[in-house]
């Protein structure tokens, strides 16, 4: 892509001027034509966009004044002037309907210079710039000279006008729109009291309240980050109450009552246009072989990550993603014994209990989040499993999304494709 934009518009051929003596008085006929080329691309867009007119005296218009809408670079007008000090202004509206600003650098006017025909130009003047989305107007006046006393022998004038306009001086082509990935990730530079890079190169929101608001589904989520390179979010408000599982037989994820209700009714329930924004990702699936005591949120990263996994649209939060919201000061803490040090400075705990995605094991069925900020596990022996717990959905976002906002709670980031 060149890194330089130039246009040339060309009011070119400004038409035949006719004198023909009507009842002792000449009738004119001007035909203006602006037309030009261009060599840009889609980016660049600085074209013709309308023509009026304004008549003075006996001016009339031959024809009505136009131009060309397919792609702006010609006009034409014709004029019929019937006596000395008749006018007519033509302004032609020059626009820049691209996103990279513009300055004229050039106007070069011709004419053949009858006396008896006057051309003039006006409101465009080198050097002005027209800058993205703006508009301008070159004003064209033709006018019949007052002083003329006789007929003249020259009936005919020309005129050409040619506008050149390049890239504003200092200007850039404008980047490629970023997809939401990219965006959370240029972020990390600039917000590092709500944002960090761990150990696994995943970008993890972090503290009490940070800036990650998003909004989805016409409700209000959180981004935890960018995990595996994918935008996870997760519903900031539960869904209500759920079982894991209503029988002894289907404790496991891939079977279990939760799993089938969120990938099943809930899922249904979210409208067509997010539900299409929803990646169908593998989810993981696996849970410490032994008590699910004294374990870090780096050390559950690496247990949920041991097993096997389960493609669907609609997950929960795992441990390790509530580990590691609370931010480098607790990554050390196991979390069943997070305090109000580390549950505290964490904005996805709640205050309820929730359940977390971690799958049946012969030891460890299932586990959540209690109220009280420590994660522990449920076994399906003693029927945990059948505990009413708090639902908060969790998701990945397609790639093919941008944000734009602030990611506050009164202006959160809004989905939208690119």
């Amino acid at each position: 892509m060149s890194s330089k934009r130039q246009r040339s518009i060309v009011l070119g051929g400004l038409g035949a001027i006719i004198l023909l003596m009507a009842i002792g008085y000449a009738a004119f006929s001007t035909q203006l034509q602006i037309n030009g080329t261009s060599n840009i691309t889609s980016n660049w867009n600085v074209r013709i966009t309308n023509i009026t007119s304004i008549l003075n005296g006996g001016a009339t218009n031959a024809v009505e004044p136009t131009y060309d809408n397919e792609n702006g670079l010609t006009a034409s007008f014709s004029t019929n002037l019937t006596s000395p000090g008749d006018n007519a202004e033509y302004t032609i509206e020059v626009s820049n309907l691209g996103d990279i600003d513009a300055t004229l650098t050039n106007i070069e006017i011709n004419d053949s210079n009858n006396p008896a025909i006057i051309f003039e130009t006006s409101g465009l003047s080198e050097g002005d710039n027209l800058l993205q989305g703006a508009k301008d107007e070159l004003i064209v006046k033709v006018s019949y000279n007052e002083n003329v006393t006789s007929q003249p022998e020259n009936t005919t004038s020309n005129i050409t006008v040619t506008l050149t306009y390049e890239q504003a001086s200092g200007g850039s082509i404008p980047e490629e729109p970023k997809n939401a990935v990219e965006i959370i990730t240029d972020l990390v530079s600039l917000s590092p009291v709500e944002l960090y890079t761990d150990e696994h190169n995943d970008i993890r929101y972090y503290g009490a309240n940070p800036n990650n608001y998003i909004s989805f589904n016409n409700e209000l989520w959180r981004i935890i980050g960018v995990i595996d390179g994918k935008l996870k979010i997760v519903r900031n408000e539960s869904i209500g109450n759920y079982a894991w599982s209503s029988g002894y037989d289907d404790y496991a994820w891939n079977s279990s009552d939760l799993k089938n209700y969120l990938n099943g009714e809930y899922y249904d329930s979210i409208n067509d246009v997010y539900q299409n924004m929803i990646s169908n990702e593998e989810y993981y699936l696996k849970s410490p072989s032994v008590a699910i005591n004294d374990y870090t949120a780096s050390e559950y990263y690496n247990f949920e990550r041991g097993g096997f996994a389960s493609e669907q649209y609609i997950g929960l939060m795992y441990p390790s993603d509530y580990g590691y919201a609370a931010g480098t000061s607790c990554l050390t803490t196991p979390l069943n014994v997070y305090n109000s040090n580390c549950k505290d400075i964490d904005y996805l705990h709640k205050g309820v209990s929730q359940w977390l995605l971690l799958d049946g094991t012969s030891y460890i069925t299932a586990s959540y989040l209690k109220s009280d900020g420590m994660v522990e596990g449920v076994d399906y022996d003693d029927g945990g499993v059948f505990n009413l717990y708090a639902v908060f959905p969790a998701l990945y976002l397609k790639s093919d999304i941008t944000l734009t906002g602030e990611g506050t709670n009164s202006n959160p980031f809004v989905i939208e494709s690119i």
